[in-house]
């Protein structure tokens, strides 16, 4: 049977991670970079050998060294560019999947979400419950509003005053300010002459002194008509 049909191929080793791909082409860059680094110092050598040699034909064989070496210099920066390219893509594919997951992960939750939503708002959230405690704030709203209304009546204010009232209250309260300004025009009794002031006197002081009318044994008074005690 085995063979007609040949035998079942065992499975082969699991491929590598981008990780390790990408762990992999650093180490092999690594290397293109030390190899390069080795070939400048004997590119540098070479230089140096050049400027001391003085014989044509030693310093053309110098010079077909140098030339070799700087022709595995270029090959080595071509493999390294390569390397590099080669990285950037495996990154680039690494940081792709990576984003991949993450959306998946959050368009799973997104999803759980919205069916936890629906669940809530069909069995503990209905729209008539809600149309319903509205209208109960409402209402309350307003019979509060009617409690405050009632709180802030003044008791003691009548409620019979009309226009007519008040345009009499306002004439009797300009005839009392015209009766006012009325009795302001007029002298005071206190600036009023109530009683006679004596005569201005026209004398010498020192003079003959006055007697007090009614008689020679009546009292004598002065110029001023003030009566005198001596």
């Amino acid at each position: 049977m085995n063979r007609v049909f040949g035998k079942k191929k065992a499975p082969g080793p699991p491929p590598p991670s981008l990780g390790d791909a990408s762990s992999g082409v650093g180490n092999q860059m690594d290397s293109m970079d030390a190899k390069i680094a080795q070939l400048d110092k004997e590119l540098k050598a070479y230089r140096d050998k050049l400027k001391t040699t003085k014989n044509p034909g030693a310093k053309k064989n110098i010079q077909k060294r140098a030339m070799e070496v700087l022709k595995r210099k270029r090959m080595y920066e071509t493999q390294r560019d390569q390397l590099a390219g080669q990285q950037f893509n495996i990154d680039q594919a690494s940081f792709g999947i990576e984003s991949a997951k993450a959306t998946v992960g959050t368009v799973a939750a997104m999803k759980a979400a919205n069916q936890e939503l629906k669940t809530t708002i069909k069995n503990d959230l209905k729209i008539d419950d809600v149309d319903d405690l509205a209208d109960d704030m409402a209402e309350l709203m307003d019979e509060f509003n009617e409690i405050n209304e009632a709180l802030a009546q003044n008791f003691a204010m009548p409620d019979d005053i009309d226009e007519a009232d008040l345009e009499a209250e306002l004439d009797m309260l300009e005839d009392e300010l015209e009766d006012e300004l009325g009795e302001g025009d007029a002298v005071p009794s206190y600036l009023q002459d109530s009683t006679a002031l004596p005569p201005t006197p026209t004398g010498v002081p020192g003079s003959k002194i006055p007697v007090a009318a009614g008689g020679g044994g009546g009292q004598r008074v002065d110029e001023y008509g003030l009566p005198v005690t001596h």
